[in-house]
């Protein structure tokens, strides 16, 4: 059982980085760093609202197996 909870957050981990890197807005080099540019973002709509609640979900699933490493 544990070593398939550590398998499961290390692939959780790897996704979640993933949706978190796919949700960079900007194309300049600065905007890896947080600098937006003066550019305006209205709200998120289709794929974007959608790869944002999988990387909320990726992060709720993260956090849950980490308190489960921790208790077994």
């Amino acid at each position: 059982m544990i070593n398939i909870l550590g398998i499961l957050q290390i692939v959780i981990s790897v996704l979640l980085v993933a949706g978190i890197l796919l949700q960079q807005r900007g194309s300049a080099m600065g905007s890896a760093f947080g600098q937006e540019g003066g550019a305006f973002y209205g709200t998120r709509r289709g794929m974007q609202k959608k790869i944002f609640w999988a990387t909320v979900t990726l992060g709720v699933l993260f956090i849950l197996l980490a308190i489960l490493n921790l208790l077994f």
